[in-house]
């Protein structure tokens, strides 16, 4: 059965106003949204929708059909900043909202589509919004995953859950892709991305630099990819995997993004850069040690997802950012020969390739 099918709720041509989606702004969770993006396009056809987003995920929005425009717009995490979330309702106000879900429980999340007027704010009970949000939804803690509480919004209230969600998609021109290698100076062969960053250390798998050297002995161009903050892992991995190895870690998402589309498979953390990624389309392994595959691997599908198997630990999975026992093992006993291993039968079977 097609996947929109399966949705609750008849379809509304007759209502025509904008949504606006405040997302949570993570990048793995942003891309995420993009389901609640199809669900709503589903469920109102006629009704444009824009996402909220921050500066960092904006150039994702780009790639994500069904999104009208991005709505650019840093708020600190730490404080109120009372000004900046005046500017903000005013923008919203100007275009004339007829639906806002707020997906984060958080009732800053909240301040700017109530002091705009949007008529219905959607979200659920939590932290005290009563004030904020108008249509109050119950049940959050009984949905068993992320993409649950946040596609649920999106549905009418007490609709039952679907089978299966319509998966995030990310489409990048492959003639973008086509000037991004060019820019870089990469040849058009397959490639394999490493994405060895992540939000939380437990979740870094250790033999990033054996693999890039591994994979490089092969004849394979291997490319590492990831924000300023994974400079130095790249550097690292550049440094064990030699010439073959390329840093292409920078400041902007969108080089990311076209690095992934661009790539023969794509080897990552449990990270934002594993679900760009997998909604790309592009093979992707996901490697998981401390987080549970069922709650956070993206829903697209993935090529392999690499586990920790030798022996099952009592602490995983312990969904904590910093390893506080076993000393890492969940992400040590995963080899790097096992992960190149599993990418070489990745690439032989979706790109062809008979001699890696």
């Amino acid at each position: 059965m097609n996947q929109d099918s399966q949705l609750s709720g008849h379809v509304d041509r007759s209502d025509t106003r904008p949504i606006l989606i405040v997302p949570y702004m993570w990048i793995g969770d942003f891309v995420r949204n993009h389901t609640v993006v199809r669900v709503l396009n589903k469920r109102w056809p006629n009704r444009p929708v824009d996402l909220l987003t921050t500066s960092l995920c904006a150039p994702l929005v780009d790639y994500m059909p069904g999104v009208r425009e991005a709505i650019v717009w840093d708020l600190p995490r730490g404080r109120l900043a009372v000004g900046r979330q005046l500017g903000l309702a005013k923008l919203l106000r100007e275009r004339n909202y007829g639906t806002a879900l707020v997906l984060p429980r958080t009732w800053k999340a909240a301040i700017a589509p109530a002091l705009a007027g949007i008529p219905e704010r959607v979200g659920f009970v939590g932290e005290f919004r009563f004030g904020l949000l108008n249509r109050w939804r119950w049940g959050e803690k009984k949905l068993p995953r992320f993409i649950d509480k946040n596609a649920a919004l999106a549905q009418p209230d007490g609709a039952p859950l679907p089978a299966e969600w319509p998966v995030p998609q990310l489409r990048v021109p492959a003639e973008d892709v086509v000037r991004w290698r060019q820019a870089n100076g990469l040849s058009a062969g397959a490639a394999v991305a490493l994405a060895p960053g992540s939000v939380g250390v437990s979740k870094r798998w250790t033999y990033y630099p054996e693999a890039a050297r591994l994979l490089a002995e092969r004849g394979l161009e291997v490319w590492v990819v990831g924000g300023p903050g994974e400079k130095g892992l790249a550097q690292e991995i550049v440094a064990a995997g030699g010439a073959g190895v390329r840093d292409l870690t920078g400041n902007d998402l969108r080089n990311g993004a076209l690095a992934m589309a661009a790539a023969g498979v794509a080897i990552s953390n449990d990270s934002g850069l594993m679900h760009i990624a997998a909604a790309l389309g592009t093979p992707t392994m996901g490697i998981f040690g401390p987080t549970s595959p069922y709650l956070w691997a993206p829903l697209n599908g993935l090529a392999a997802t690499v586990v920790q198997g030798k022996s099952v630990l009592s602490c995983q999975p312990c969904q904590s950012t910093i390893c506080k026992m076993n000393d890492h093992r969940c992400m040590r006993d995963i080899a790097a020969q096992e992960v190149v291993e599993i990418a070489r039968d990745v690439l032989v079977r979706t790109q062809g390739l008979g001699n890696v």
